[in-house]
C-alpha cells in the first residue's frame, strides 16, 4: 500500500527534526516483548529482557497498547515541543491526553488483525482515562529506568548525530534530497513524500502542516508514522549508525586515564561498558563491594557514571563524558 504526504512551500519550511524518548520507549518495548528476531539489538535484549520480565513490565499497561506489528497508540508518542524533549515533558503530555484521543486509539488497536485483545486494563483506560494515564506514565518511568536509562548516553549520541548530519544536508542540498534519502520505502516525488508500506499511512488530511522527522535506534528496519490532527505528521525512521550502538567500546586511553583517576576507578569505568550493579562490578573486578561503592560515588559526583534503579538493584552506567575519556 502506498500513501502520499503532499507539501506546500509552507510545509517544507515547517519540516523539522526531533529526538523523542517516547518513540524509543514504544519501539524498544516492541522488540523486547514481541519480536523473537532482535538483530541488531541482541546484546541489549539479552541484558534487558530478563530484567523486564522480573519487574512484570512485559504484562502491564504497555502490553495492552503496543502490538507486535502495525498501529501503535498515538497518544504514546506526543508531538515533541522542541528538538530534544525530555522524557518528563513527554510523560506530562501523555497524562494530559484528551479522553476522546485515548478512546480513538483504543478503537484503532481493536481493529488491528493481530493487535492486543481487549483486556481489563484497556477497559479501565477506556472508562476512566484520566486515572489510567497516570498509571501508564508511572509504568513508562519504571520501564525507562530498567531498559533505556542505563544506555541512553550511547543511544542519544547516535540520534543526535543523525539529526546534526541531516540538518547539515538540508543546508547544503535542500529538504527534498534529505527526504528522499531517509529510508528505502520513502521517496520524494514532485512535491509529495511517498511511503510504500503495508501498515504505514501518512496523508495531509489526517494531520496538520509541516512534518516532524524523528530518528530512532529501535525503529529499524522500517519507518513508523503518526497522524493526529492538528499536530504535524510524524515519521520515525532508522537512525544512521545503529549498528554501532551496542558494539563494545574500546579503551585505548586507559593508561592515561588511570594516571589521573587511579587503576581501580579506571577499571570500573572500563567494566561499565555494560551497565552493572555494585555486586557484579565487585565480582568482575576483584574488589570489595564497599570499595566499589565508594569509587562509584566519586565517579558519579564527577559526572562519569549514572545510577538507575532496576527492581531491588541499582545499575551503574558510563556517561558520554566517560566514553570520551576512554576513547579520545
Amino acid at each position: 500500500m502506498e500513501s502520499g504526504l503532499s507539501f506546500s512551500a509552507a510545509d517544507l519550511a515547517q519540516t523539522r527534526f526531533a529526538v523523542s524518548p517516547m518513540w524509543e520507549v514504544v519501539t524498544s518495548y516492541r522488540i523486547l516483548v514481541r519480536q523473537p528476531d532482535t538483530a541488531p539489538h541482541r546484546r541489549w535484549v539479552a541484558q534487558v529482557r530478563p530484567r523486564i520480565a522480573r519487574a512484570g513490565l512485559d504484562r502491564g499497561w504497555l502490553d495492552a497498547l503496543i502490538p507486535g506489528h502495525g498501529y501503535l497508540a498515538d497518544f504514546l508518542t506526543p508531538t515533541p515541543a522542541g528538538p530534544f524533549p525530555t522524557l518528563e515533558s513527554e510523560l506530562d503530555a501523555i497524562r494530559r491526553t484528551p479522553a476522546a484521543q485515548v478512546r480513538h486509539d483504543l478503537d484503532m488497536l481493536a481493529r488491528e488483525e493481530n493487535g492486543p485483545r481487549e483486556n481489563p486494563r484497556s477497559r479501565v483506560l477506556r472508562e476512566a482515562p484520566g486515572d489510567a494515564l497516570g498509571r501508564i506514565a508511572d509504568e513508562i518511568e519504571s520501564y525507562w529506568e530498567i531498559a533505556l536509562a542505563p544506555y541512553w548516553a550511547r543511544i542519544q549520541k547516535v540520534l543526535e548525530a543523525d539529526v546534526f548530519h541531516r540538518a547539515r544536508q538540508v543546508a547544503e542540498h535542500g529538504s527534498a534530497r534529505v527526504l528522499s534519502e531517509l529510508h528505502e520505502t520513502v521517496r520524494w516525488d514532485d512535491g509529495t513524500l511517498r511511503l510504500v508500506r503495508r501498515h504505514c499511512s501518512l496523508t495531509r488530511n489526517q494531520a496538520g502542516s509541516g512534518l516532524l522527522l524523528i530518528p530512532s535506534v529501535f525503529a529499524w528496519p522500517r519507518v513508523l508514522t503518526r497522524s493526529v490532527h492538528p499536530d504535524p505528521p510524524q515519521l520515525a525512521y532508522p537512525a544512521r549508525g545503529i549498528g554501532t550502538v551496542w558494539e563494545p567500546r574500546t579503551t585505548g586511553a586507559t593508561d592515561a586515564v588511570a594516571a589521573v583517576l587511579g587503576r581501580s576507578r579506571t577499571l570500573l569505568l572500563t567494566e561499565l561498558d555494560t551497565p552493572s550493579s555494585t555486586t557484579q562490578l565487585a565480582t568482575h573486578c576483584g574488589l570489595s563491594a564497599a570499595g566499589v561503592s565508594q569509587h562509584l560515588i566519586a565517579l558519579r559526583n564527577a559526572g562519569l557514571v549514572t545510577a538507575h534503579r532496576s527492581g531491588r538493584s541499582v545499575l551503574y552506567a558510563r556517561t558520554a563524558v566517560a566514553d570520551q575519556l576512554l576513547n579520545p
